[in-house]
């Protein structure tokens, strides 16, 4: 199969954790682990959240004040480079040394007219107590919004229009190379009046991204890996229960938090709509059990109702 891999950023850097090189190797070492397993014999595109990574450089950034800061564009591009050596390197080590990989810098066009940029719902960064968010809040400048009972900034999120690099991602598949892209949802880009490409302020939802990326790609199957074993109902209280399989439509009637679990059913939704294949959502530890059907939430437009696990 053609499988499209995108890897939460929380899962790559857990919540509450450090946010050291040290941690995301860790987690990216977990990841990996399960797609060696499922490398042989398929065609593999990895994609990769960056919120937690790119909040922290921005972080970094702003500390050093004798130059202003670098726009999220360019930190997007930055973590693309910083995420996918982590996992061309670490994969590296579980197959065999003759695998071929390439982690591409991938550019993404949004509309600058997108709405979103008027609402930004994205978080990134680590987690703050409400006094340390309200704080940053007022000395930065920044949107912040709740994330389960601590807060983070959140920024602009405009849908993926375009995926420039598609075609050397096409060619580098044909010719067997394990690929990494679209990190981060890609790095925004947009044309000005002048009909001149650069960078804009924002990041992409990567979930979204990936499903674009899948479905250009022709992909059979697309795992959008996170931090829990699957899509629930009720999530967090005693009646919680994880869906199985669901139909697209189904599964959307639900409704999920825009700031979390909502952008994963709307991907999984539009890809399996689209495309007549399967995606699934799932725990970055269970990827094999994924491709192999046996975990995660599976949605497709062949299920008739939802199913529980």
């Amino acid at each position: 199969m053609r499988i499209v891999i995108a890897l939460g950023g929380n899962a790559l850097l857990r919540r509450g954790e450090a946010m050291s090189a040290d941690n995301q190797r860790e987690n990216v070492i977990i990841a990996v682990k399960q797609i060696a397993r499922v490398a042989p014999n398929n065609e593999l595109v990895i994609a990769h959240g960056n919120g937690p990574q790119v909040g922290l450089l921005a972080l970094q950034n702003a500390a050093y004040s004798q130059v202003s800061p670098y726009p999220l564009d360019v930190l997007g591009a930055e973590t693309e480079g910083m995420i996918g050596y982590m996992i061309e390197q670490e994969l590296g080590n579980l197959l065999p040394i003759e695998t071929p990989f390439a982690t591409i810098l991938t550019q993404v066009e949004v509309d600058a007219a997108d709405p979103a940029f008027k609402n930004p719902t994205k978080p990134i960064g680590p987690v703050y107590s409400k006094e340390d968010a309200d704080r940053l809040a007022a000395e930065k400048g920044w949107s912040i919004a709740p994330d389960g009972d601590k807060f983070r900034r959140v920024v602009a999120s405009p849908r993926p229009k375009r995926i420039f690099e598609i075609r050397p991602v096409k060619w580098l598949l044909e010719h067997g190379t394990i690929v990494i892209c679209a990190g981060g949802g890609g790095i925004p880009t947009c044309y000005d009046k002048e009909g001149k490409l650069h960078g804009i302020e924002a990041v992409i939802d990567k979930d979204l991204c990936s499903a674009l990326l899948a479905e250009e790609l022709s992909a059979d199957l697309l795992v959008i890996a996170t931090d829990v074993s699957a899509t629930f109902i009720d999530y967090g209280k005693p009646t919680q229960k994880a869906i199985a399989s669901a139909h697209p439509d189904e599964l959307e009637r639900l409704g999920f938090a825009a700031g979390s679990m909502g952008p994963k059913v709307q991907a999984a939704c539009e890809f399996a709509r689209n495309t007549g294949k399967v995606a699934v959502i799932g725990s970055l530890s269970d990827i094999e059990a994924i491709v192999q059907g046996t975990a995660g939430t599976r949605v497709s437009t062949h299920a008739t109702e939802l199913s529980y696990r």
